[in-house]
């Protein structure tokens, strides 16, 4: 398991020094990175990563409402090999009908997306843990028409923001996880106040213990108050420190 970056974090350096902040993440530690809009991005990204020894496994792109033949050749240009659909909003997810029309949607995606080698998934809110479908969260009913090849991103803060327990979910949710966005705070809808991981109210350790076929961390904030670089750098030491603790213990 290693661990990548949503650039979505950083999206106002980017847009003011693309290859300063690819160079800056790099310096930071991280050694991957996941995109979001790098269809608009893909030539200078692509040089900014290549330049400093980064790769971008996964990738965010709106895979049901634009162009997937234009997505995934940019992600093979870049080697993101997981392609993943990064929000549907909260009326998408309140009865069991609509829920079946988008998981049709993303399989036919994954079918598309498999001529290029390229995998799907899909990126929660808190909207899919609020919502309960036929007993169960509308995630975890959307999760079981998925095709077999597709996975899923769970991004725990915003699954505890909807009311549900992450290390709980990730254990029902089992081997189709295989992303995570790891992010910490107070567990509301205030992004302002998101903290980085260890320093609020999300069990960080135990969320990523429980996601027992985690190929990639990504660490995220959705906003943050101080030094977003200062934020990031304390996230990535948090983890590093006590993923070697583990090891050695």
């Amino acid at each position: 398991m290693s661990y990548s970056i949503q650039l979505y974090t950083l999206r106002n350096a980017l847009q003011e020094d693309l290859p300063g902040t690819i160079k800056k993440v790099a310096a930071i530690g991280f050694t991957q990175v996941e995109p979001y809009n790098f269809v608009a991005t893909a030539k200078e990204l692509g040089a900014a990563l290549k330049e400093n020894g980064l790769t971008a496994p996964s990738g965010h792109a709106p895979l049901l409402s634009q162009d997937q033949d234009e997505i995934f050749a940019a992600a093979k240009e870049l080697g993101i090999s997981t392609v993943i659909d990064p929000y549907l909003p909260a009326e998408h997810w309140q009865n069991a009908e609509d829920i079946q029309a988008t998981a049709a949607k993303l399989n036919a995606a994954a079918k598309k997306g498999a001529a290029y080698g390229i995998r799907v998934g899909y990126h929660n809110h808190q909207w899919e843990l609020e919502s309960i479908i036929e007993g169960q969260t509308a995630l975890e009913y959307f999760e079981g028409l998925l095709d077999p090849e597709l996975v899923l991103e769970v991004d725990t803060y915003w699954a505890s923001v909807g009311g549900q327990n992450p290390v709980e979910l990730l254990a029902r949710l089992g081997d189709r996880v295989k992303f995570i966005h790891i992010k910490d705070g107070p567990g509301t809808t205030d992004a302002k106040a998101q903290q980085p991981a260890g320093q609020g109210t999300i069990p960080v350790l135990d969320v990523v213990a429980a996601a027992t076929s985690l190929e990639v961390g990504v660490v995220e904030f959705d906003d943050y108050a101080g030094d977003i670089f200062e934020g990031i750098t304390e996230s990535l030491a948090f983890l590093q420190n006590n993923a070697a603790q583990d090891v050695n213990a």
